[in-house]
């Protein structure tokens, strides 16, 4: 077991690739705080989880449930070993530049950047008084590098990564890591991806939540990541080699 006994708390893990990654840290024996504000599905991800986990229902687009996400995780379980920030709001096409309403803008901020750095702000404070040479990871995007057509996600994920250099930098020397993992063209959660796209990736096939949870393991785990920090790692079946800029007609 890579993670036996250990704590974790898990964001979106209701869905997705929160859910893959919450289920895959539970089999490998951790016991895992799936936090998420659906509560229908966190009880179902829970039911998968087995007998170590918790659900603990949680909106993050409301900043105050952060803090207490942190203290009701301590309160059951006891502090983290591993955070996982996966929650993002779901996200429709029509949110463009011009598409986009505030409130809509708003609520993607708080809960990927503002209420992601409360949490892992006090998950740090935690490990560092605990002495826990602790894990982060954060799951981003693609396009945290490169735009979506849907600002207040991409600016979002960009920030997202930006805050986990400086969150690496600043509890680097408590031995605590914190890291990224950009998902490519993953269907599942926000993501509804057309099976004709499968013809843009090289190896040929759209992602499953799986591949992205078998990555973050690695990361995650000592024995294989153990001199790791600060970095984002892709799993995208190598869409990100694709060239987006569309052919000059004629």
């Amino acid at each position: 077991m890579l993670f036996e006994d250990e704590i974790a708390l898990v964001t979106g893990a209701g869905n997705g690739i929160g859910r893959a990654i919450a289920l895959a840290l539970a089999k490998e024996g951790a016991r895992v705080a799936l936090a998420d504000v659906n509560p229908e599905k966190g009880e179902a991800a829970l039911a998968a989880a087995g007998g170590k986990a918790i659900f603990l229902p949680a909106d993050l687009s409301d900043i105050a449930a952060a803090d207490r996400l942190v203290d009701e995780t301590v309160a059951r379980l006891g502090p983290p070993a591993i955070f996982v920030h996966s929650a993002s709001p779901p996200r429709r096409e029509t949110d463009d530049v011009f598409g986009v309403a505030d409130d809509v803008f708003e609520a993607m901020l708080t809960v990927n950047l503002r209420s992601g750095f409360r949490l892992a702000r006090a998950v740090g404070r935690l490990m560092q008084d605990g002495g826990i040479r602790g894990r982060m990871l954060f799951v981003t995007s693609l396009h945290a590098e490169s735009p979506r057509n849907l600002p207040h996600y991409s600016a979002s994920k960009a920030g997202m990564t930006m805050l986990m250099k400086e969150l690496a930098r600043a509890l680097a020397p408590a031995g605590i890591r914190v890291n990224a993992i950009a998902p490519g063209a993953i269907p599942g959660g926000g993501f509804a991806a057309d099976p004709a796209m499968a013809r843009l990736v090289p190896m040929g096939r759209l992602g499953a939540p799986e591949d992205v949870a078998d990555m973050a393991l690695a990361l995650l785990s000592d024995r294989f990541a153990r001199y790791v920090t600060g970095t984002t790692v892709v799993v995208d079946g190598g869409l990100s080699l694709h060239n987006w800029i569309p052919p000059r007609p004629g």
